[in-house]
């Protein structure tokens, strides 16, 4: 299946919160939490009860999927 994985709205630098990688990637947060769980998606960062990913670490992941085949830009 083909999905478009917008990254023109992306930030590149800095830090993103779940919310925000589930408006460009087209997966729901349990199917998330279960990649990061088998380790397809990175575990991201904890601070206090927050979890939070480098933008630059979700931006690596999308490329990854759009040089699989699994995305169109």
């Amino acid at each position: 299946m083909q999905v478009k994985i917008e990254y023109s709205t992306f930030p590149q630098t800095g830090f993103v919160r779940l919310h925000q990688i589930l408006t460009v990637l087209p997966v729901s947060a349990s199917t998330w939490w279960a990649g990061v769980r088998s380790g397809e998606y990175p575990a991201g960062l904890k601070h206090g009860r927050c979890r939070f990913w480098t933008a630059m670490e979700i931006n690596d992941l999308m490329q990854r999927i759009a040089a699989q085949g699994g995305a169109e830009q």
